[in-house]
């Protein structure tokens, strides 16, 4: 390894992202997605191999990254070609502890699951969801400390997401952190500072499924209802589930429900602070927030990649990708192809096609939540611009250690 690819490999910000060899980039160092590193990285990596193969990697092997938006579609709509079974994530799952899920489940069986669940996020649900996930945004907002620092994180973004998982769950209130614990703890490693080893989140995981399994014994000798605990133990392809398969659906429904929004909600304060010509925007004209929520979700890219797996030999941007290959499509970078997205290094509340971004993924696993995530975020910005002028940003956020989450465990701020 050359010297400029160990510092990058230890994360030392001051190693030019052009000085590294190409075949030297390690892309599953979390460090890089810190302060914003990879954009520079993704940025090379789209010039000069948009199709990349990361050759070798002591846990999750070799590995093919695909940085271009276009690239990303084809991979991303092409499920035939590219499998989701078995694993969304770039290290294989321990044999002795697999967690299907729908969204790691190819046709017809993914369709079938997810169908179970859809419900929960249509559009007349969201518009009953509405006037309580205002009246909590409200009693969140009316809480907090004026002119004393505090962390956004904590006492906002992870308190709203938490009590709207709560709600569609139908999961005891008092104990509403749990789900917080257990996103956290279904994403992490040993690296991760959130567990110390792979036996503890398993063993984390395991009382995520016996606390759910009361709540399924529960709800499956009542009538059908419309949380996310009855539609599984009601639904026709959900009914007859193994427990691990319960499990690794409860934790997709908790990650889904909890980071995208979770780290938006942070994402949108740090942007704002950092582009105060955008805060500016927004003060003279809070009617941009509908348009504001979608550039936040594209500029924060909550889950950095997603993985498929080849069915066949085939070709991706004039690279044989042959079948059983690991293909991650990197939408922190896609999100970022300015070939696609003018200005795309730029935060724009008011840009044009706001919406037209791969932080929600595309084709049968486009995220179901996406209208729900964009609803909590609107009446969030809707309310917060009723009662403060200014979240000031007081100093730098705190990263999650992931290259799959993108996110944040402090952001500082005050409001004046």
């Amino acid at each position: 390894m050359t010297e400029a690819a160990q510092d990058l490999y230890d994360y030392n910000d001051t190693v030019d992202p052009e000085t590294v060899p190409l075949e030297e980039i390690n892309l599953m160092n979390p460090y890089l997605f810190h302060d914003d590193y990879h954009v520079k990285l993704f940025e090379r990596l789209r010039r000069e191999a948009p199709i990349h193969l990361q050759k070798e990697h002591e846990v999750v092997g070799p590995f093919w990254n695909v940085t271009r938006y276009e690239d990303i579609m084809t991979v991303d709509t092409d499920h035939d070609t590219y499998s989701s079974e078995g694993i969304i994530v770039a290290v294989d799952p321990d044999e002795d502890f697999t967690l299907p899920m729908f969204i790691a489940m190819d046709p017809p069986k993914h369709d079938r699951q997810r169908k179970e669940v859809n419900s929960v996020v249509a559009p007349s649900n969201l518009a009953v969801m509405e006037k309580s996930l205002r009246q909590r945004v409200r009693d969140i907002l009316d809480s907090l400390p004026r002119n004393e620092e505090f962390n956004w994180v904590d006492l906002v973004s992870i308190e709203l997401t938490t009590q709207m998982l709560a709600t569609l769950f139908d999961f005891p209130f008092e104990d509403r952190r749990m789900l917080t614990r257990w996103s956290d703890v279904a994403t992490a490693n040993e690296e991760s500072d959130i567990v110390e080893s792979e036996e503890q989140r398993q063993a984390e995981l395991l009382e995520c499924l016996e606390y759910f399994t009361r709540l399924w014994n529960e709800r499956v000798n009542e009538e059908p209802k419309g949380d996310l605990v009855s539609m599984l133990a009601h639904g026709e392809s959900t009914k007859n589930m193994d427990p691990m398969e319960y499990l690794g659906n409860l934790i997709l429904l908790i990650v889904g429900g909890n980071d995208t929004t979770r780290n938006s909600i942070s994402g949108g304060v740090k942007f704002l602070n950092e582009n105060p010509a955008e805060y500016q925007k927004l003060r003279d004209n809070p009617g941009l927030i509908p348009n504001m929520v979608p550039e936040i979700i594209r500029y924060q890219t909550p889950l950095a990649y997603m993985r498929r797996t080849a069915t066949r030999d085939t070709e991706l941007g004039g690279q044989q990708v042959k079948t059983g290959d690991k293909v991650l499509m990197w939408y922190v970078s896609g999100n970022r192809d300015s070939e696609v997205i003018p200005r795309a290094d730029d935060f724009l509340i008011d840009r044009k096609k706001a919406r037209h971004h791969l932080s929600f993924g595309f084709g049968i696993h486009r995220c179901m939540g996406n209208r729900l995530a964009e609803m909590q975020l609107r009446v969030l910005w809707e309310e917060i611009m009723t009662r403060f002028d200014n979240i000031e940003m007081t100093g730098p956020p705190v990263w999650v250690k992931s290259n799959f989450v993108k996110g944040y465990s402090e952001l500082p701020v005050i409001i004046r």
